[in-house]
């Protein structure tokens, strides 16, 4: 680490002391060419990978953005807030887990579509509808007929 006095490129640590959370560490330093002392600190830093959008345009990921995709799909949907915030953590994790630099915001409404199956299907479909740019009717049966092969249909008897 250079002297932040006279730019010097050696410095020693003199001192070294975790910080009371553990989430940081403060380094006491000298420099050996002026020999004055300076304060360190080493701290964590998680960044998320950038949103590379289909027009090619990069983005910060934004938790909030997710978080309206997801109320916009589930209005008026009895699903309850922990559900949701769960899914959103799952996603984030998710993201935040793949390592990559960039993402690209087609595999982001991938994950969103796959929670949302979970969560709720017609808030999967509403999803979908609108991720998908649905154009006509048969588009929305074909989402439809795909989300009733995956899940088993309810009887008559269990709709109490």
């Amino acid at each position: 680490m250079r002297c932040p006095f006279c730019k010097g490129p050696d410095t020693q640590v003199v001192d070294t002391r975790e910080s009371e959370e553990g989430d940081s560490i403060r380094r006491r330093r000298r420099c050996l060419s002026c020999d004055k002392r300076f304060t360190t600190y080493e701290m964590v830093e998680l960044r998320m990978p950038q949103v590379v959008k289909q027009n090619g345009m990069r983005s910060e990921f934004d938790e909030e953005k997710l978080r309206t995709s997801f109320t916009r799909a589930l209005h008026k949907r009895p699903v309850s807030t922990e559900l949701v915030d769960a899914a959103i953590d799952h996603v984030t994790q998710k993201v935040f887990a793949s390592g990559e630099r960039e993402i690209g915001s087609r595999l982001i409404g991938e994950m969103v579509m796959k929670e949302l199956l979970k969560l709720d299907k017609v808030a999967y479909i509403r999803f979908a509808s609108v991720y998908k740019s649905f154009q006509d009717v048969g588009d929305f049966s074909d989402a439809i007929d795909a989300v009733r092969k995956r899940a088993p249909r309810r009887r008559e008897t269990d709709k109490s």
